[in-house]
């Protein structure tokens, strides 16, 4: 009896301090596992001992048991926060476990290039990011409220979408994303742009709407003050813009594009946004305009040119101030294309 009691003096003890060294170690010790590149997500609501099962899957924890009584004598279970995580190799569960109390949640990237329309920016909205599909991004884009107290002509957020590379989490809303794209443009439209618009008596609205015909229009960084000149020079004569680009967003707009430019059907179509057939501007943006497009629409060059059409393959054009020089012009891409195939 007495050695049974010693023994349950000196027994117990040694086998909780163990068990206390045993946990520690495990949580403490770092390893090696094949998880290094995956992304682990801890999803809203889940509870510690399904965040830690899913480590334990992954290879980042060799002894979920000692993890979990380390969590709950610890205390530290609770503040666990939801997110995408990428955890190095090596690593120790404990250190796994604070990167997810600190909310070290890995981050994604997403550009939107110039000249996308919203059609293109909420396809490629929906595929890589999977936040909502295509029609309910496009249903969040047809709300100009967000745009409504500096551009009240606004329709929808075409053109007010700024093409940038954004950064999102699992947690980060269809909402919130539309709303970060709104928030750049209007950073980037500084009260200095802001002010030469209203120099050449023109909203807002009207820049944005001319900048996305010039974004469309041009391929050579150094032209798009010319093409805004020929825009500037036409709107200031009543003459229609006869912008390809904008007869090519009329047929998007009734999903009837047939990515063929040279369709009579499109050129012939009765739409506002078909600067072919109607003078001045379309009723807004047909795609979102870079800061240099901006400042084109802004700062058009000081010149006397009507026309433009291609010239090359470099994607240059020529520029003519009549007609009679515009149509030689065209005759001569006519016969490069005609080379060409």
């Amino acid at each position: 009896m007495r050695y049974s009691l010693l023994l349950l003096i000196f027994v117990i003890p040694a086998l909780g301090i163990a068990s206390v060294l045993w946990v520690r170690s495990s949580v403490t010790a770092r390893a090696d596992h094949s998880a290094g590149s995956r992304i682990i997500t801890v999803e809203p609501g889940m509870s510690t001992q399904a965040i830690v099962d899913r480590l334990s899957d992954a290879g980042i924890v060799r002894h979920p048991i000692a993890l979990r009584i380390y969590l709950r004598v610890s205390g530290r279970g609770g503040e666990l926060k939801a997110g995408d995580y990428i955890f190095p190799s090596p690593i120790s569960p404990l250190e796994a476990i604070e990167r997810i109390e600190r909310g070290e949640v890995h981050i994604e990237r997403i550009t939107i290039p110039e000249g996308y329309s919203r059609f293109e920016i909420a396809r490629t909205l929906a595929v890589d990011t999977g936040r909502a599909t295509a029609d309910e991004f496009l249903r969040l884009m047809d709300d100009p409220s967000p745009v409504a107290r500096f551009a009240p002509e606004a329709r929808n957020l075409e053109g007010y979408l700024f093409p940038d590379t954004y950064n999102y989490t699992m947690v980060t809303t269809p909402e919130e994303l539309i709303r970060g794209m709104v928030s750049r443009f209007e950073e980037a439209v500084t009260p200095e742009r802001v002010a030469r618009a209203k120099e050449l008596g023109l909203s807002l609205h009207q820049v944005i709407t001319i900048a996305s015909i010039i974004e469309k229009e041009a391929r050579v960084a150094e032209e798009r003050p010319l093409i805004s000149s020929v825009f500037a020079n036409r709107l200031r004569l009543g003459m229609p813009l006869a912008s390809d680009p904008t007869f090519i967003y009329a047929a998007k707009l009734e999903n009837d594009y047939d990515g063929n430019p040279n369709n009579p059907r499109h050129r012939r179509r009765l739409s506002l946004y078909n600067t072919y057939i109607f003078s001045g501007l379309p009723p807004g943006p047909i795609a979102s305009p870079g800061s240099e497009s901006i400042d084109a629409a802004l700062h058009p060059a000081d010149t006397n040119y009507l026309y433009f059409v291609v010239s090359g393959t470099g994607g240059r054009h020529k520029f003519s101030a009549t007609a009679a020089e515009h149509e030689v012009a065209v005759q001569q891409y006519r016969r490069q294309q005609r080379a060409l195939r």
